[in-house]
């Protein structure tokens, strides 16, 4: 923010000094605010953001003690602690003035006044607040970033011709600021995918932030993207930054984006279309700089339907849309992925390194995988634990176990009573499939959502959509 667009407030009673500050400052500053009655400063500070405040030690006839400088002062920085206050005291109280600095004040000009010293000090003043407040959002930024460290970076797998093409998308799309959609079943790496872009973007060395907005609440999902102020909302103990804004100059990853309400959807249109994002409790806007990756699990063709996904906001997403495709589909890459995942873990658990058995691969690439990677992370983690014998073995991965079990035949899942019509309403369909499932682990909810490749927060949200 340059001088020019800061705003300073003047406290006097004597309407010759407000209006002389006045003309003075409107030359050096974007707003000067006037105000000849101390009573309504809390009133100016709630409806503006002032980058300095000239306030009066006297506010009486004949009074000269400064208390009443005193009092405002202190209520001024019960307001804002961060508030940079410069006092206006006659010659003679130079010595109060000084005393005022104790409890908060930054300087103070004496009256009569010299105009160039009156300008120097509030410039100095508004430069002092500017850093303030430059130094409180790295201060946000950086706690918001450590909790968001530690996760790991791991290179794609996997060298088939599908795998192939999405690397070419990547390497395409990366060095552009073009916003990104990776679609793809839970499971399939679309936050790895989304890391890669951002490392062969031009954006590699700021950061990358990523938001799983599955897991957020409708009424958390403002603060924690768009940041709130103290005293926003119950709860609101201190100032937090959003996401978005300390994702500024990196990447954004906005992961299970198909989940989201249809109200917060619009909300996210705006502040993608405006680039500006304005906190709960704030009275202006924060402009952002941010690319966007976003991912969901959804179906392309679920998310043209305009009653689950807002068109606009698909068409800002997608400028370039990757497709991941399911394990099933590229066997060819179900060995390399095994191979790092067996020495992965037989480092992390101090194992001597365990290959896999020729039928232990061959089971593993006709396997369907309904969790794909993940799963068979998973798989080959139990098993370098559990396993004797110097290699893995089919047995050892225990892919007849209900955790990764190929999809039940129907003849496993409880059926439809005889008497229910067929019903090919796809969100009928999904309430049926939903129950079914749900009845079949005894409302476990960890191994439901897991056969059905869902999240525990997204099956939450269709267990509240459905009653069930």
């Amino acid at each position: 923010m340059t001088q020019r667009e800061r705003r300073v407030l003047i406290v006097d009673d004597d309407e010759d000094i407000l209006i002389a500050g006045k003309l003075l400052l409107k030359r050096h500053f974007g707003e000067v605010v006037t105000c000849s009655m101390p009573s309504k400063i809390p009133e100016l500070m709630a409806a503006s953001r002032f980058d300095a405040i000239l306030l009066d030690m006297n506010f009486s006839p004949g009074e000269s003690s400064g208390e009443q400088g005193f009092f405002w002062l202190k209520k001024i920085m019960s307001i804002d602690p961060d508030a940079v206050v410069v006092m206006i005291t006659a010659h003679g109280g130079v010595d109060v003035a000084v005393e005022a600095m104790k409890f908060g004040a930054t300087d103070f000009v004496a009256k009569p006044w010299q105009n160039e010293k009156v300008v120097a000090t509030l410039s100095s003043a508004t430069q002092l607040r500017a850093t303030r407040t430059e130094a409180e959002q790295l201060k946000q930024s950086n706690k918001l970033l450590a909790e968001v460290s530690g996760v790991s970076n791991q290179a794609i797998l996997g060298q088939s011709g599908k795998m192939r093409e999405v690397s070419e998308m990547i390497k395409r799309s990366a060095p552009t600021d073009a916003n990104v959609l990776i679609l793809g079943e839970n499971g399939t790496g679309k936050e790895l995918a989304a890391r890669e872009v951002h490392q062969q973007s031009l954006r590699s060395t700021a950061i990358f932030m990523s938001v799983d907005l599955g897991a957020l609440s409708e009424t958390l999902f403002e603060s924690e993207l768009f940041g709130h102020k103290k005293g926003a909302f119950t709860g609101a103990q201190q100032d937090r930054v959003g996401r978005l804004e300390a994702a500024s100059g990196g990447t954004l990853f906005l992961d299970e984006i198909g989940n989201i309400p249809l109200s917060l959807q619009a909300k996210l249109l705006t502040i993608l279309e405006q680039r500006e994002v304005t906190p709960l409790g704030a009275n202006a806007p924060v402009p952002i700089d941010v690319r966007v990756v976003a991912a969901t699990n959804v179906p392309r063709h679920k998310l043209q339907d305009e009653k689950l996904f807002r068109q606009d906001l698909l068409f800002r997403l997608n400028t370039v849309e990757i497709q991941l495709p399911p394990l099933r589909e590229r066997p060819d890459d179900i060995e390399e992925i095994a191979h790092y995942y067996a020495g992965f873990y037989a480092r992390k658990y101090r194992r001597e390194f365990r290959g896999l058995s020729p039928l232990a691969l061959q089971t593993a690439r006709e396997y369907s995988w309904p969790g794909n990677i993940r799963a068979l992370r998973h798989a080959i983690e139990r098993a370098v634990i559990l396993a004797d014998g110097p290699q893995l073995e089919a047995s050892d991965l225990q892919l007849t176990t209900a955790e990764t079990q190929p999809p039940k035949l129907s003849s496993e899942i409880p059926a439809l009573d005889s008497d229910e019509p067929e019903d090919f309403n796809l969100e009928r369909m999904e309430q049926s499939t939903i129950t079914r499932v749900l009845k079949l682990h005894r409302y476990n909810i960890s191994h439901a959502a897991k056969d059905l490749g869902l999240t525990r927060a997204a099956l939450y949200r269709r267990m509240e959509k459905y009653g069930l």
